[in-house]
């Protein structure tokens, strides 16, 4: 499915958290994805983790981009309050990232990547990852099988305008 010819630009899809699931479409149509930690090390301060994921965000930008649109996955809910800080500090880093470089980003409903991958607005972990290798993907985790659906949703459905 390489649609290069219609859309010669770098597409990020993510999937925030501690360890954020990433999926990439080159400007060649070559779509690439993993995970990346943003785990904080034993001595580092509160804002290493922002800190590495803005200049993961740049790196990512430099060997693959530019990037042309980000679209993450807008969480409403979080299991835990340390879930919810991790998750607004990482999407505060990445719109200031993405504002500060003039690179649209826009948030995706969870339940919008679900319905699109799987059929179900609340499909578990598991529906995801086989709705990915079903694509012929093989992510690591349900992190990576997100930012996998995001971005075919994005690409499928024009960012939700087809």
């Amino acid at each position: 499915m390489n649609q290069s010819n219609e859309h010669p630009h770098c597409i990020l899809a993510l999937d925030l958290g501690t360890t954020t699931g990433w999926a990439l479409r080159a400007p060649d149509g070559l779509i690439t994805s993993g995970t990346a930690s943003f785990r904080p090390g034993r001595y580092d301060g509160g804002g290493m983790r922002y800190l590495r994921f803005a200049n993961w965000l740049t790196e990512i930008d430099r060997l693959s981009g530019p990037i042309a649109t980000i679209w993450f996955e807008e969480v409403r809910r979080h299991a835990g309050t340390d879930a919810a800080h991790v998750y607004g500090g990482l999407m505060a880093t990445l719109t200031a990232w993405a504002e500060l470089r003039g690179v649209p980003y826009e948030g995706v409903p969870v339940g919008t990547i679900k319905r699109h991958a799987t059929g179900k607005g609340n499909a578990p972990k598991q529906a995801m990852i086989a709705a990915a290798c079903a694509r012929g993907f093989s992510p690591a985790d349900d992190n990576e099988a997100d930012a996998i659906a995001i971005l075919l949703w994005a690409i499928e459905t024009n960012g939700g305008l087809a």
